[in-house]
């Protein structure tokens, strides 16, 4: 319910435009919301081939999806040139090149989007700002005319778009308005050449709320872009993740036990950063609620899980009921960057991912066994 919500308020907003949703899949892969999400009318915004089997697997149509990524290897633009995606954003011009060369190979046509770097500061973590100059994401504004015109020179590149992407969890509508500015402008510029891409990508980032957060809400995002981009004509894409899924996930976990050491009090959950590593690689800020409420008197803990790193905490300095050992927490606003950024350290299975919808639950993918994080291993030749 709270993914169709957020889909329906964003589709709703930019309704004055000619648009289109692109989920990004890298916030949440998992098939059943990618099937979900496709049902209710979104595009894909991919970031390798793994995420293109995926979401071919989950029924989207090749034209609706989305391929961007800084680093694609030539077997993966091969994938999306074979699979007519509705285009691919590159981000070099040794990128566009290659493409260019493999377009050539296959003799296919292919739809290409420019993805900007606008050299806009975004108030966000520095490990999810990809919109400000000096880091590896998009083409520096200067190299953008030379490229849209090596694509217009070729006779099987078509330029689909100009797209940009600020970064991840923004909650003030300012960079949308500079970096869109500075689209319009470049596409102002291309027209004068001759070149009319077919869209525009503003990118994604939406934030939502971890802990006293504003998020930027969809009306106020098209009360800055509608104006903006209407008089353009083109189809307006935008690409969400973290807001759309973000807020409809938790973890759960149980506490183990409870220690006091060094003048701190420690509660040690059976999740750790294998299961959720925003915590400890962005610093980030989840509420931890308890799962039945027992009235026990609140104290100051570090919730820690049971990894051998000192990094590997959940909450740190947070006041919380008095949790003993059985207790059930959830973790909440585990629905993006959550499961698909999990891993195996300490050799510990991932855990299962259950769908709650309309009242009806089910597994959409097992707790992982301990066999199965070895069974492809070979102890000798």
């Amino acid at each position: 319910d709270i993914i169709r919500a957020r889909y329906r308020a964003l589709d709703t907003a930019m309704d004055a435009l000619p648009h289109r949703i692109c989920y990004a899949v890298k916030a949440n892969s998992t098939l059943a919301i990618l099937r979900l999400l496709r049902d209710l009318g979104a595009g894909a915004d991919i970031v390798s081939a793994g995420e293109l089997a995926r979401v071919l697997a989950a029924g989207f149509p090749a034209d609706r999806i989305v391929f961007s990524g800084v680093g694609k290897s030539a077997a993966e633009l091969t994938a999306a040139v074979r699979a007519d995606l509705g285009h691919v954003n590159v981000e070099s011009r040794e990128e566009l090149e290659l493409l260019a060369r493999i377009a050539e190979r296959e003799q296919r046509r292919v739809s290409i989007g420019l993805r900007v770097n606008p050299d806009v500061t975004t108030e966000t973590h520095p490990y999810i700002s990809t919109g400000k100059s000096g880091i590896k994401f998009g083409l520096p504004i200067d190299q953008v005319m030379p490229a849209a015109l090596f694509v217009a020179a070729h006779p099987l590149l078509d330029l689909g778009a100009i797209a940009m992407h600020l970064g991840s969890q923004i909650t003030s509508v300012a960079p949308y308005r500079v970096g869109t500015e500075r689209l319009l402008a470049l596409l102002q510029r291309l027209i004068q050449s001759g070149i009319r891409p077919g869209a525009i990508d503003v990118g994604g980032g939406l934030g939502i709320r971890y802990a006293d957060e504003t998020p930027l809400e969809p009306a106020r995002l098209a009360d800055v872009l509608v104006p903006l981009l209407a008089p353009t004509g083109l189809t307006v894409y935008l690409e969400p993740g973290r807001y759309l899924v973000g807020s409809a996930g938790v973890l759960l976990t149980s506490v183990l036990y409870r220690k006091h050491s060094g003048g701190k009090d420690f509660v040690i959950v059976d999740a750790g950063m294998n299961d959720l590593v925003r915590p400890s690689h962005y610093q980030a800020y989840h509420e931890i609620v308890e799962l039945e409420e027992r009235g026990r008197a609140a104290a100051q803990v570090d919730v820690v899980g049971p990894v051998c790193e000192t990094g590997d905490f959940l909450a740190l300095d947070r006041t919380l009921p008095g949790l003993e050992p059985g207790d059930g927490l959830a973790v909440l606003g585990a629905g993006a960057y959550g499961f698909v950024m999990a891993s195996n350290y300490n050799s510990r299975p991932r855990p299962a991912e259950i769908i709650v919808d309309e009242g009806k639950w089910w597994i959409a993918r097992p707790r992982e066994t301990v066999d199965a994080l070895f069974n492809t291993e070979r102890l000798v030749r």
